[in-house]
């Protein structure tokens, strides 16, 4: 019988979704979810009822050696030793070498990456400026105005000729010319897509050369500030500079007169 029961297909219940006007409060809370909320709330009020327990019996006399030395943040949290080796004066100052000689190694590698880029921008601003001035005209050089008059007088002059053909043969050639137009104005519009889509992928290259540049510069100017932290450090440590010491008090080296 049981096994009819689940032959015959049931309703599938799904569970409510969150209300339109209640949508900004984020996704319905379901039961798997008040289930873990209930669990670590009640775990949490087990933590405090031993808390106070604890608080409650405890003995204002007890001490231990312990005590004397333990410290604590200013939030209460007790500071312990993590069972590392205390490194001597010498090794620290070694490591701190290293350190620096990294420091110095990865921002002179910045530096030139920088500089490269920097390159290729101001060579990308510079074809641009002369995309610009150009404008997409014929320049002809000459050498002298008298030059440039015969120039102007022959443009002009084949300019004059091409109008001034007969009207016969302007007939005869008008469906030609038409046809040669039509095919001129597809190869210039096909020609302006190309450029136009040449130009954007320029634009977005040098988009992306300038933030680069710009996060190269934030970088270099990092590495370079821990590097001389790191030499203020180690010249603490050698006691060639002065400073000020964890108590406050300010010192300073004072070098032997002569």
């Amino acid at each position: 019988m049981s096994s009819m029961r689940n032959a015959v297909q049931r309703r599938n219940h799904r569970e409510r979704a969150q209300p339109i006007e209640r949508e900004k409060w984020g996704v319905l809370e379901k039961h798997k979810d008040y289930a873990l909320r209930a669990r670590d709330y009640k775990a949490k009020q087990k933590r405090l009822e031993i808390l106070r327990k604890k608080a409650a019996e405890r003995n204002p006399d007890e001490f231990h050696f312990g005590m004397s030395h333990a410290r604590a943040h200013d939030k209460g949290q007790k500071v312990a030793d993590r069972g590392n080796p205390v490194l001597s004066h010498d090794a620290v100052k070694l490591l701190k070498t290293q350190d620096a000689g990294y420091l110095r190694t990865m921002a002179q590698a910045t530096r030139k990456k920088r500089e490269r880029l920097e390159e290729e921008v101001l060579i990308q601003e510079g074809i641009k400026g002369l995309e610009r001035k150009d404008g997409r005209r014929h320049l002809v050089f000459v050498e002298s105005r008298e030059e440039q008059k015969n120039v102007i007088e022959t443009l002009k002059g084949s300019k004059a000729g091409d109008d001034g053909d007969d009207g016969s043969e302007n007939d005869q050639s008008q469906p030609n010319e038409q046809s040669d137009k039509t095919g001129n104005q597809k190869e210039d519009l096909s020609n302006l897509k190309n450029e136009r889509r040449l130009q954007k992928l320029r634009k977005r290259a040098q988009a992306g050369r300038l933030s680069r540049l710009k996060l190269l510069k934030i970088r270099e100017k990092e590495l370079l500030a821990a590097e001389r932290e790191l030499e203020l450090q180690r010249a603490k440590m050698s006691n060639s500079v002065g400073g000020v010491s964890k108590a406050g008090f300010k010192w300073k080296v004072r070098e032997r007169k002569k």
